[in-house]
């Protein structure tokens, strides 16, 4: 069984850049970069991957769920570092982070990993065909990310890591803590909704009161919105949750067409571009040339022994 390390790119990079307060040589911040090679390398001793897969959000996000919710993502704030700027303003501050992520493409183009983006896609749905790609379905599948939309994606090949919260999630581990199935995460998810996606769920129903209420939840069969709905009607004495849900029924199904990563949504040509992509990219290691970018950066003197040990293991086996 070979192990699979998928990458949530936008999610570490952003996580890194916030906190991360290293500069370049010519004074410009580079934490964004630096910490995200640092995490690489973390996560990469750490699991010893075979394959490392790193997805990035489209050109424009998705098309469709914009298409399907004109709100959706909109009236997020503007994500801000946890320190003084040095006295940068907001938008030289914007253009510093847009030219770290360029950067970072260009260090991984140098590395021997995969780089996934289509636009108009996001990186969730990228993960998701990854997780699901036909060719890895025997392999162990290890996603990085703080993202709770992962859930869903658990089973018995692929877990969760996330670093803030510094915790590993498996199939099991999901069920325990939130008597919710990874089958049925999606569904719960679209009831409560998403404050963070500007995704409006029912009102007063989190995690806990739709686990309390519909406890199918935590088999492994997956449910529908139809059986939730059946569900609150069967009821003889409702309580306000099961009204609610029956009013808002058109908002959970439409949540959940919004929130579902079991059948990623992508043109077929993106999928067949993402399967080219994954069979038959040849691999490479530039450590020379890597090296000389991280001296001219200013990041050379660390240590990066055990990302570039990784490395090696994948080239060379």
């Amino acid at each position: 069984m070979s192990r699979i390390l998928i990458v949530d790119a936008q999610n570490m990079l952003v996580r890194n850049w916030v906190v991360d307060p290293s500069l370049a040589l010519n004074g410009a911040p580079i934490g964004g970069l630096k910490g995200f090679l640092k995490s690489l390398q973390k996560v990469s001793r750490e699991t010893n991957p075979d394959k490392i897969v790193i997805c990035w959000d489209g050109e424009g996000g998705s098309k469709r769920r914009k298409t399907q919710n004109k709100n959706y993502k909109k009236g997020r704030k503007p994500i801000r570092l946890n320190r003084s700027s040095n006295n940068l303003n907001q938008a030289e501050i914007d253009q510093n982070r847009i030219w770290q992520q360029l950067r970072l493409v260009e260090y991984l183009n140098e590395m021997p990993v995969y780089q996934l983006m289509l636009k108009h896609v996001e990186a969730d749905d990228l993960i998701a065909f990854t997780t699901q790609f036909q060719d890895f379905k025997d392999d162990q599948k290890v996603i990085v990310s703080s993202d709770k939309d992962f859930f869903q994606l658990c089973n018995k090949n692929t877990i969760l890591i996330r670093p803030i919260q510094k915790v590993i999630l498996n199939e099991s581990k999901i069920v325990e803590e939130y008597n919710i199935h990874p089958n049925n995460f999606a569904l719960a998810r679209a009831i409560c909704g998403d404050k963070s996606d500007n995704i409006e769920g029912i009102q007063g129903a989190g995690l806990p009161t739709v686990a309390k209420r519909f406890p199918f939840l935590k088999e492994e069969k997956s449910y529908t919105v139809s059986d939730i709905v059946n569900h609150c009607e069967e009821q003889e004495k409702k309580l306000v949750v099961h009204e609610r849900i029956l009013k808002g029924k058109d908002k959970v199904l439409d949540n959940y067409k919004l929130m579902q990563l079991y059948s990623p949504t992508m043109s077929p040509q993106g999928a067949g571009l993402l399967r080219e992509e994954l069979r038959n990219k040849k691999l490479i290691f530039n450590k020379t040339k890597l090296t000389t970018m991280m001296f001219k950066d200013g990041i050379g003197e660390y240590n990066w022994t055990d990302l570039w040990n990784c490395y090696n293991n994948i080239v060379w086996g």
